[in-house]
């Protein structure tokens, strides 16, 4: 996978928010070590912030978008890994209007496979897909295909 400004910048902010929710360190200090450490480009940077920041500021109701999707299991119950890749996919995907539907949702997926468990990759395809069609209805996938669809566009 091609390392864009914007996988640099779901990389850091994984690694922010994990070490944030696993060792207990204040997030801003976990953000500006990743900056620090592992960021060289402006962009990049800038991302990561906009994403640790996000997540922070929307942490309630991301965590309960998780728990309706995912019923069946407890957001403290899952492995921290997922976890956090679901909870930076869950903000780009509901809270930032510029991040494209599907690629988020890949990239979140090859997050998990990269960092997470055996099953990590399906489980995030398996949650953000049922987001993706239970979330904002301007965000919603089957919304965007038929909007599609009636203004004359095709897939």
């Amino acid at each position: 996978m091609a390392t864009t400004p914007r996988r640099k910048a779901r990389v850091a902010a994984l690694q922010a928010l994990y070490e944030a929710d696993v060792a207990g360190h204040p997030l801003e200090e976990c953000l500006e070590r990743q900056l620090s450490e592992r960021i060289d480009d402006p962009q990049a940077a800038e991302m990561t912030t906009e994403l640790v920041r996000g997540v922070s500021a929307n942490a309630v109701a991301i965590d309960e978008t998780i728990r309706k999707t995912a019923p069946g299991w407890k957001l403290e119950q899952m492995g921290a890994v997922d976890r956090n890749i679901l909870r930076l996919a869950v903000y780009e995907l509901l809270h930032n209007n510029e991040a494209p539907l599907s690629p988020t949702i890949n990239d979140a997926v090859e997050l998990a496979k990269t960092y997470g468990g055996e099953s990590s990759g399906r489980f995030v395809n398996g949650v953000l897909g049922a987001i993706s069609l239970t979330g904002d209805p301007e965000r919603d996938a089957l919304t965007r295909i038929q909007k599609r669809s009636h203004s004359g566009h095709s897939l």
